[in-house]
């Protein structure tokens, strides 16, 4: 008889941000619930994003064109359905947030009855975005994880990395996922989850590269514990830079919202001209792959550190009321942003592609589900519109939950799982190889992977890859797990994907921009990797 698991629970929901607490909640009522948070439960993507959520709220604006604006940001490889299903469950999904105590801006109308204040960003023709001032993930994410602490059937693993899934194939039963390998943090050693259901919202996988707006967490453990599992992925080249972090020793990479160039904002050179008018007839409202690229061909002519946003010649108490938090930080070091430009540089910001799903978020493999950045809906194509991201998260959770709940009768959660064996592992001594392993990851696929690419650049990152890989598989075998193992482990192989997807792209398209096939070809379609193709090749 194999041991009892040290948790088990309905539904195992692997990450705590929008997707993973949105998708808890809608479950919660009816079913056990477990949470594993990484970190602390505020670590992660949605607790930094700033700009807000997109919907039809005005009277001016309309579904068909937030699908029309959608469709064009994604360059030709959106699925429609995914985009028609988003955008008509927008306002229901936004709704449920308020009702749920999210406080969005609002203003006073003529005839003094409050509306939502809406903000435009670029690839938008309407402003359709609800947002709370310039910190909209840190009020989503607080609001929800005050309700899931205090639903009684919601159980939250803070500090807990999900090391494998544990597949049919795994422990001798019909094809599925039957729940989790965890690693604890504070207690150093993996346990196991059994669980009806596993749910994956463990976000995307910048932290490849060298320069990210993500918090550290963001390491692609989803999409790499999915495709171990026998899960496809789809569309992994296309990796979001947003156009403007804030350059600064100091700073981390801290991000400067879309809705700056909304309101105005401007980029220039470090002379103090424009340039995006030469780019883009849209100019700083261009889509962001646009933006990304201008601010880094002229980084590389000028041979500049940076570029400039500049909102000064916007009045202070307009800044001081729209972008608060983004004052606070620039104040902090030393930079009054009513006065003077911020010195800005593109950082990967979100993965386009992740593990395939369907309308219901789920994926190949029953009983395993994938929602929010780390799945691959078809809803960004090529390119990820300002503000769909967040939206995406809350409309599939709530789709993932309602199929759940509909299959609940078909399913019986085991019990009984194996342990976790490490009786051949040893404690390691040699930390200093892991982290110089992530040190170079990441660094080449910053240099061969990045915003501009060529087909001999993503050779030569495959090969380091493949190295990497191979020495990593070694460390793996022979030494107890740590979070920087389980982190680098999963980024090398996210970052295989990546490049593999590149390499079959024949053409430049949306994010995916390559100097060897500048052109964009008449015809297309998604990328889909399939762990047995990969392996029978």
């Amino acid at each position: 008889m194999e041991p009892v698991a040290n948790y088990q629970c309905d539904v195992l929901i692997i990450g705590s941000g929008a997707a993973g607490l949105t998708t808890a909640l809608q479950l919660a009522d009816d079913l056990k619930v477990t949470v594993l948070s990484k970190g602390p439960l505020t670590e992660g993507s949605t607790f930094y994003a700033q700009g807000g959520i997109a919907a039809v709220f005005d009277e001016n604006d309309s579904i068909e064109s937030h699908i029309e604006d959608t469709l064009i940001a994604g360059a030709g490889l959106c699925d429609p359905e995914a985009v028609k299903f988003t955008t008509e469950n927008a306002r229901a999904s936004l709704q449920w947030l308020i009702d749920a105590g999210v406080g969005f801006d609002q203003v006073h109308s003529k005839d003094d009855s409050p509306t939502y204040h809406l903000n435009r960003e670029g690839g938008h023709s309407h402003r359709r975005i609800l947002h709370a001032a310039d910190a909209t993930g840190k009020a989503v994410q607080t609001t929800l994880q005050k309700k899931a602490l205090e639903h009684p059937n919601i159980t939250i693993l803070e500090r807990y990395n999900a090391v494998d899934l544990i597949t049919g194939s795994r422990i001798g039963k019909p094809a599925g996922c039957y729940g989790a390998y965890i690693w604890s943090r504070p207690k150093e050693q993996v346990e196991t989850v059994a669980a009806g259901c596993v749910v994956l919202a463990t976000g995307g996988a910048s932290k490849v590269y060298q320069y990210t707006s993500n918090p550290d967490i963001a390491s692609g453990d989803g999409i790499a514990m999915a495709w171990r599992a026998g899960c496809a992925v789809a569309n992994m080249e296309f990796n979001q830079f947003h156009p403007t972090c804030l350059f600064h020793p100091n700073a981390q990479s801290f991000l400067l919202t879309e809705a700056l160039r909304g309101e105005g904002a401007l980029l220039k050179r470090p002379d103090g001209s424009r340039f995006m008018p030469d780019f883009h007839e849209s100019a700083e409202l261009a889509p962001r792959d646009v933006v990304a690229r201008a601010i880094d061909y002229e980084m590389k002519r000028l041979g500049a550190d940076s570029m400039y946003l500049d909102i000064s010649h916007k009045p202070k108490e307009f800044i001081q009321h729209h972008f608060p938090t983004i004052m606070e930080k620039c104040l902090s070091l030393g930079i009054d942003i009513s006065k003077e430009p911020m010195p800005v540089v593109p950082a990967a910001h979100y993965t386009c592609g992740g593990v395939k799903t369907d309308m219901n978020a789920a994926t190949d493999l029953p009983n395993l589900y994938a929602v929010g950045e780390v799945a691959c809906t078809g809803l960004h194509g090529a390119n990820r519109m300002a503000s769909n991201s967040l939206l995406e998260c809350l409309v599939f959770a709530r789709a993932a939950a309602k199929d759940i709940l509909s299959k609940q009768s078909q399913r019986q959660a085991l019990t009984h799982l194996p342990g976790w064996d490490e009786s051949q592992v040893a404690d390691s001594d040699e930390e200093v190889i892991i982290q110089h392993n992530w040190h170079e990851l990441r660094l080449f696929m910053w240099d061969y992977v990045g915003i501009v690419r060529t087909t001999k650049r993503l050779e030569r990152a495959l090969h380091r890859i493949e190295l990497l890989q191979r020495e990593i598989h070694e460390y793996y075998s022979h030494f107890k797990v740590s979070n920087n193992l389980l982190e680098l482990r999963n980024l090398v192989q996210v970052s295989e994907l990546i490049v593999r997807s590149a390499m079959s792209r024949k053409e430049s398209r949306g994010l995916h921009y390559t100097l060897d096939y500048p052109e964009t070809l008449p015809e297309t379609k998604p990328t889909v990797l399939s762990p047995k193709l990969i392996t029978q090749a």
